[in-house]
């Protein structure tokens, strides 16, 4: 029963996370039509994004986007996870990516990544027993 309310808890911060992400990229936006001078915004992005827990943690839901178009893998199990590779619109604005695990112990870690082009761009990280990491991209 305490395992179960702990993973409510987890999973309801993680969605907290996942909101405050969308939020950002939401309220960030412009409807400036004026992109022509802004680099990147006319090219698409090959997106991956990637996960790693610590010896024993086991990786329970990601949640990743492009733009605030999340896709969620839930029911995950092991280490790591990598999602399938996103190519962006072209004018695409943010990649956000935010990961739940459970560690073995209070030393556990989780660490996220966002790799665009074949490139690392931006990692988040995590540690103790209850993990949750998160990282931005803007392209």
């Amino acid at each position: 029963m305490k395992k179960m309310k702990l993973k409510n808890v987890l999973k309801g911060s993680f969605l907290m996370v996942m909101a405050a992400l969308v939020f950002g990229f939401v309220t960030s936006c412009s409807n400036n039509d004026d992109d022509d001078n802004i680099p990147g915004t006319n090219k698409t992005h090959k997106v991956v994004f990637k996960a790693e827990a610590s010896a024993g943690s086991n990786i329970d839901i990601a949640v990743y986007g492009i733009d605030g178009n999340p896709t969620t893998a839930t029911s995950l199990s092991g280490t790591t996870w990598t999602s399938p590779e996103i190519t962006t619109e072209a004018g695409a604005f943010n990649a956000n990516v935010a990961v739940n695990a459970i560690g073995a112990s209070a030393s556990s870690t989780l660490k996220v990544q966002i790799w665009v082009d074949g490139e690392l761009k931006k990692e988040g990280t995590s540690s103790g027993q209850y993990l949750s990491a998160s990282a931005s991209h803007t392209f």
